[in-house]
């Protein structure tokens, strides 16, 4: 019997050290690309891959996260006084009446290959997706998540989004060699945690979206801690693949790394571009400040 993904993991426990001093007192997931915080962004997406059940995996000074999500009694008060309905309306659905979240607390930050780990009370003999909320993918009303449910219901497999990187920048990203089964699919081959340009086995880069079979966790448990002292995700999955099979994806969308100054800015500009409310006097803005430069 094919198995459905209905649950998403969010490892958000992180202190957003590449965004200081702005994440020093705010967590870096509800940092606002134009008007709405990352994780959000990341819970509408796996809301549009069907998924029902958000796990969040927090950590000290991220109560404004399920702050975020909470029903906020006084504002809606205030709204409703002040005949703000659309306001009103857009806070009530923030989450469908269907979905539920759950928090769990990741005590000691001990790399991303735990904090996934800290969710499988709740995951349990199920296959479950991963988003990371400081890869912003925007790919329309369809979501990159969505892309990878329906090649997973196709294949009942472990799945990895990819891009294709400079292969200057290897060292940033876990990077795969795979052999491709069909235009922007492939069987993993190895896998390999942020590995110098010289010895990197392609350009073929991890984001941060994932879907895993539940075997993951097992593997986790066995694996030591590797780049940076971390308990790291990618050395799991290359114990995985000795077990099953794992497949790269190359999303349709584009990806904006937000944990970077530099790809905030390009993901708010971008967005601004696209938002109903503001893209046409954005864009004219734009258009005048490049005249003028």
């Amino acid at each position: 019997m094919s198995k459905k993904v209905t649950k998403a993991v969010f490892p958000v426990a992180g202190l957003g050290t590449r965004s200081l001093p702005a994440t020093k007192a705010v967590a870096k997931e509800m940092l606002p690309v134009v008007d709405k915080p990352l994780i959000q962004y990341a819970v509408e997406e796996a809301i549009a891959a069907g998924i029902d059940t958000m796990i969040f995996v927090t950590g000290r000074n991220k109560d404004s996260i399920p702050n975020h999500f909470d029903k906020s009694y006084e504002l809606e008060k205030e709204l409703e006084k002040s005949g703000k309905t659309e306001l009103l309306k857009m806070l009530r659905d923030l989450l469908p009446p269907h979905v539920s979240c759950v928090f769990v607390r990741q005590a000691e930050a001990l790399g991303l290959g735990h904090a996934v780990h800290c969710a499988k009370p709740i995951v349990g003999d199920e296959p479950f997706a991963v988003i990371l909320p400081d890869d912003l993918i925007e790919d329309g009303q369809r979501g990159c998540m969505k892309q990878m449910v329906d090649l997973f219901n196709r294949e009942q497999s472990s799945i990895l989004g990819v891009e294709r990187v400079d292969p200057k920048e290897t060292h940033k990203y876990g990077i795969v060699e795979h052999s491709e089964t069909a235009p922007g699919v492939g069987r993993l081959k190895s896998i390999v945690e942020k590995p110098k340009p010289e010895v990197a086995p392609s350009n073929i880069a991890v984001v941060g979206r994932y879907i895993l079979t539940p075997a993951i966790f097992d593997k986790i448990e066995n694996t030591g801690r590797g780049a940076g002292g971390e308990i790291q995700l990618t050395d799991a999955i290359a114990a995985l693949m000795q077990d099953e099979a794992v497949f790269s994806y190359e999303f349709a969308g584009n990806r904006y790394d937000c944990g970077s100054k530099f790809g905030f800015l390009l993901a708010n500009v971008e967005y601004g571009l696209l938002h109903p409310e503001i893209k046409d006097d954005f864009a004219d803005y734009l258009k005048n400040r490049v005249n003028n430069i």
